[in-house]
């Protein structure tokens, strides 16, 4: 069954985003990570909380523990429309082979392609395309 498929429709029509969907201990923990424009509060994540537990439910997801939390203000960018939403901030990335002799970069997302994404690295402009992305994060402005 695909998970992140069923969640990602239903939230089609509750104004939610699936950000993240993370399977631990067999599959019978969930920690679902949802956004929403304008963020997350705490009286979403029980109304998500609430409607993800009749979902699974009537799907036969078996599970023994789900938790639902925003994706906090470093939150991972995982698709391209991710990086198109916040082009213009700081975001760090790690790569999956190095570029240019490193393999992490942290700077500002300048501009979002078909293929990938044009960050700002310390006045260094790296073209990095989406399929050598390991891992992408906001870097919080605080």
């Amino acid at each position: 069954m695909d998970l992140a498929g069923l969640i990602e429709k239903t939230f089609q029509g509750l104004g939610y985003e699936l950000v993240d969907l993370e399977l631990g201990n067999r599959g019978r923990m969930m920690r679902v990570f949802i956004d929403k424009t304008g963020g997350v509060n705490v009286d979403d994540c029980a109304a998500v909380s609430n409607h993800l537990t009749r979902l699974f439910a009537v799907e036969g997801v078996e599970y023994d523990r789900l938790e639902v939390s925003s994706p906090g203000l470093d939150r991972p960018l995982k698709r391209p429309q991710d990086f198109e939403r916040f082009a213009g901030e700081r975001v760090q990335v790690k790569v999956r082979v190095p570029t240019n002799g490193r393999r992490k970069f942290a700077g500002v997302l300048r501009k979002v392609g078909e293929g990938g994404i044009e960050l700002d690295a310390d006045g260094e402009v790296v073209t990095i395309a989406f399929a050598d992305i390991e891992k992408a994060r906001l870097i919080p402005n605080i």
